[in-house]
């Protein structure tokens, strides 16, 4: 079966098996990778149309409790000026963003112990009663299931928690001794069962990867049936053990994107920061390839050089949330206008 055959069965059947996967991951063309956008841009206006929703990002921590290898924030890296921001100040970038016409707000940050359930739950239920017409995302890694169905309960619509990887003994190569690939996984069935919209993802080219762990990739989010699906190049970070490895292939990213909107006909798909950072028209690629979500940055500007997960990662310009109308007229000159609505994923 060629490449071009097998974009279509996955279009028609809305998987493919282990192998299939594999071989169109391993072997894929340019050819292959217009093929493959054509079909997922065609599908995703017919369900979005032509809007790109915009999130508005609010990065509340770069403290964490973890040490995976590959990223900019973590435990051991003593070079990292840390910081955490005041419920005051995340009141303070929603007003800002809400202002702006933003209304989805997505907290992220590193598993910071400061941010204990009770103070994101307070921040999230302020947000939900000064702005109840606004959907919230966390993105604040992994918790049990209690303090997820907290937040829900406190008013959060979304959570963000890339799997990374799919396959157990690359997430191994990535991370820690504590961290294992089915914990997360299990935080991930645990947000679907309460009703998160639910967003997974991994890093594309990351250290050690094969086509099988992509393809492996696939089969979880088929399993899984995310509302949302983030996946970027890696890029490493000059002060990790990870800090020589090679950065990931642009392409390979985009025709993921691809994939996942082939096979996952409706989901929220961003293209992602890190897109924009290894390449001027990024996001832009990302978009024609399937995607239909951007999240530029509300957090203030003191802090945004600081959340660096990875070397050279936008801080200013266009992730600056005052620079809308850059972003709008960069999606008006490929055909799509942005949208600033709660964007939720068509199921809800």
């Amino acid at each position: 079966m060629t490449n071009r055959e097998l974009i279509l069965k996955l279009k028609d059947n809305g998987v493919l098996s282990l192998s299939e996967f594999e071989t169109l991951i391993s072997s894929y063309t340019k050819e292959d990778m217009d093929f493959a956008g054509k079909i997922a841009r065609e599908i995703c206006d017919s369900i979005y149309g032509k809007e790109i929703f915009l999130r508005g990002l609010i990065e509340i921590s770069n403290y964490c409790k973890n040490d995976c290898y590959y990223c900019g924030i973590r435990r051991s890296n003593k070079c990292a000026q840390r910081y955490r921001l005041t419920e005051e100040d995340i009141l303070e970038c929603c007003k800002e963003g809400y202002a702006l016409g933003y209304r989805t707000f997505v907290l992220q940050g590193g598993e910071d112990m400061y941010f204990t359930k009770e103070r994101v739950c307070s921040v999230v239920s302020k947000i939900k009663e000064l702005y109840p017409d606004c959907a919230i995302t966390l993105s604040l890694g992994e918790k049990d299931f209690e303090e997820y169905k907290a937040y829900k309960e406190a008013g959060a619509d979304r959570y963000l928690l890339r799997h990374e990887t799919a396959d157990k003994e690359h997430y191994a190569m990535l991370h820690p001794e504590n961290l294992s690939a089915l914990t997360r996984q299990k935080c991930l069935f645990d947000l679907k069962k309460l009703g998160f919209q639910t967003g997974a993802g991994m890093m594309v080219g990351a250290p050690f990867q094969t086509p099988l762990h992509l393809a492996k990739d696939m089969l979880f989010l088929s399993e899984l049936r995310p509302q949302m699906v983030g996946i970027g190049p890696f890029i490493p970070h000059k002060d990790t053990p990870f800090k020589d490895k090679e950065r990931g292939s642009l392409e390979l990213t985009i025709f993921l994107l691809s994939l996942t909107r082939i096979m996952l006909p409706d989901v929220l798909l961003p293209a992602t920061t890190a897109l924009g950072t290894i390449h001027p028209k990024g996001r832009e690629m990302g978009v024609l390839a399937g995607a239909n979500v951007i999240m530029p940055n509300l957090s203030p500007m003191s802090v945004r050089k600081k959340y660096m997960l990875y070397d050279g990662k936008i801080s200013v310009g266009d992730e600056s949330a005052q620079s809308v109308n850059t972003v709008r007229e960069k999606m008006s000159s490929i055909g799509y206008e942005v949208s600033l609505s709660r964007g939720d994923h068509k199921s809800i």
